[in-house]
């Protein structure tokens, strides 16, 4: 079963979410969260950091991730890990995967036609609201 993982990151603040806005398919077009692949043995964690490091520029010392939660498609022979982190100090964002952009929380992230994932990034902002703590 293939692994993924999604990252979210946001700001110093909290006020901010970083995007990327996808250009390829699956979800050409659509904003996303960042992530990847997990490679076979590798740990979620250490996958998310280098995905993050690959995608961003943002390493460890810019931010502390905490697994939250997990996706299983189980017709697509896949799985979705999905990690969370505020930003530890300012830093700069850069990457040519995809196009980089910090979006304000105030979105319909449930509006498919603008989000990609199906409303999961909805729901998963709706956790990280109920957990207020895994942003400390």
């Amino acid at each position: 079963m293939q692994g993924y993982n999604v990252i979210m990151v946001y700001s110093r603040d909290k006020q901010r979410l970083l995007m990327c806005k996808r250009l390829k398919d699956p979800y050409k077009g659509l904003s996303n969260l960042v992530g990847g692949k997990i490679e076979s043995g590798e740990p979620g964690l250490e996958a998310a950091y280098r995905e993050l490091r690959e995608e961003t520029g943002i390493t460890r010392e810019d931010i502390s991730l905490r697994h939250l939660m997990d996706f299983t498609y189980y017709v697509q022979d896949c799985y979705v890990e999905v990690y969370v982190g505020r930003l530890k100090r300012d830093a700069d964002v850069f990457g040519d995967e995809n196009e980089l952009y910090w979006s304000d929380l105030e979105q319909d992230f449930f509006d498919s036609s603008l989000f990609a994932g199906e409303g999961n990034i909805g729901h998963m902002l709706e956790q990280v609201e109920m957990n207020p703590e895994l942003l400390d």
